[in-house]
């Protein structure tokens, strides 16, 4: 019995169960409703209060809150302190505090964007390439909105640390040499043209979602758009003094490791998150999360073993990026034997992928943005739509969307999804880089800055007092 009904018995015994039967305010006389009358009525009272509870309970769920909520502390944990972390340790020590501080204020910049009006463009009711302004500075929204059976606000803070993530990866593609104005200006602009409207093509109702692309957890919106832009930030500012002419080491392969294991872990959150409930489809985003990486790893270690004779530790940490960044398009419709295959390709094609880059292409995508991230995605992306059919005996996965009936018809979108991101945002981004440059007189630092080390020279500071 609920505890409403429970009060309004107590209430009908107080007043039915007088001294001489009769009800405390009307006399048996002159009674219009007889006990009888008032358990009916109080009953029927009764079921409209506990109706409105259920109610209530029914569009927020606890469960599903509490694991977003969690969901969203992983996420933010994987760029601070994890890509800085990871990226730090990458760079050499006269600028590993200038890393630091750009996915730090990165951080802090674009969770403002997004708070103003970047989730409104992402998620408002617009048209099939933008959303609208209705929800900016979340005019609209109060804690008691609800989006699905969660808060709104926990659903736009969850998104805001895909946010934050997806301009922080992009910092690999220029590190160690581009100005702090030029860092910020761009990051800015690029959060509110390319990430937030693309977000909307695929997770806020647009023209991708109509075709059912299938993008889990961000393999269009974060890792192409991210290693898309790194590439095309390597060309137009070009490579490092010294670059392919003499060695440029990673200066602290302890705090690489320390980072990429908080992204491994992070990385529960980012996929088994995207499913936006505690739920099955969470567990098993989580399982093949967590098998890709596996096989990622091991891949990318076995494959310097066999070549050079040594495996390295910054080689089983990419490898596990690599399996991580491929599995997220894919994670929440494909199944655990699928997700194997997927990081093994992962770790296969990311890592010759970074080789032909460096070496034939000679770019200096400074941390790999592009051959990891860029690559995995549209990898990941495209076998999002072969490893979700349900035909594939032990490989199979959930099924493909509504609107792709076969597998060919998936495949379609996945590409369509591929080519639509990678050309949006190799052109915005482009141009962002054109523009920024001119307003501020060039992009990068010159060369006795970039020699000195962008700690010194963008900061005042140095990263270790030894």
């Amino acid at each position: 019995m609920s505890q409403q009904t429970a009060a309004l018995n107590a209430k009908l015994e107080r007043c039915t169960n007088t001294p001489n039967g009769q009800h405390a305010k009307f006399t048996q006389p002159t009674a219009r409703y007889s006990k009888l009358g008032y358990q009916a009525l109080l009953a029927l009272l009764a079921s409209g209060f506990a109706g409105t509870a259920l109610a209530d309970e029914a569009q927020i769920s606890g469960a599903n809150t509490a694991w977003i909520l969690s969901s969203s502390a992983l996420v933010l944990l994987m760029t601070l302190p994890g890509l800085a972390l990871f990226y730090g340790g990458l760079v050499r020590s006269k600028n590993v505090l200038s890393i630091l501080m750009q996915c730090f204020s990165i951080a802090a910049i674009a969770s403002v964007l997004w708070f103003v009006v970047g989730y409104s463009i992402a998620f408002d009711t617009g048209n099939g390439f933008i959303g609208g302004l209705g929800k900016a500075f979340l005019a609209s929204i109060g804690r008691d909105s609800v989006s699905g059976d969660i808060p709104e606000p926990l659903f736009m803070l969850f998104q805001m640390t895909f946010a934050i993530i997806t301009p922080a990866l992009i910092i690999g593609g220029f590190a160690e040499r581009m100005k702090f104005s030029a860092v910020l200006m761009f990051s800015s602009a690029w959060l509110l043209l390319v990430y937030a409207p693309i977000t909307h093509w695929v997770w806020g109702g647009g023209w991708l979602a109509e075709l059912g692309l299938y993008d889990f957890a961000g393999g269009t919106v974060v890792h192409i758009t991210a290693g898309v832009a790194a590439l095309v930030a390597a060309k137009v500012l070009g490579p490092r003094k010294g670059f392919l002419n003499s060695a440029i080491m990673p200066h602290n392969l302890t705090m690489t490791v320390t980072g990429a294991g908080m992204l491994w872990v992070g990385w529960f959150g980012f996929n088994g998150g995207s499913a936006l409930g505690a739920n099955g489809t969470a567990a098993m985003a989580i399982l093949a999360t967590h098998l890709a990486a596996s096989m990622g790893a091991i891949t990318w270690a076995g494959i310097e073993w066999y070549k050079f004779g040594k495996a390295s530790a910054l080689g089983i940490v990419t490898g596990m990026v690599a399996g991580l960044g491929t599995i997220t398009p894919a994670s929440g419709y494909v199944g655990p034997a699928g997700a194997l295959v997927i990081g093994f390709l992962g770790g296969v094609v990311c890592f010759f992928s970074t080789v032909y880059i460096k070496q034939k292409l000679k770019i200096d995508d400074s941390l790999d943005v592009f051959p990891v991230h860029g690559v995995g995605g549209i990898l990941g992306t495209l076998l999002a739509g072969v490893f979700s059919s349900t035909q594939l005996g032990i490989f199979s996965g959930y099924g493909f969307a509504s609107v792709n009936p076969t597998m060919l018809d998936q495949l379609g979108a996945q590409a369509i999804g591929v080519i639509a991101t990678f050309t949006y945002t190799a052109i915005v981004t482009w141009l962002l880089f054109i523009v920024v440059g001119k307003i501020l007189g060039g992009l990068r630092v010159n060369i006795e800055q970039e020699v000195n080390g962008l700690d010194l020279s963008e900061h005042e500071e140095t990263g270790y007092s030894l």
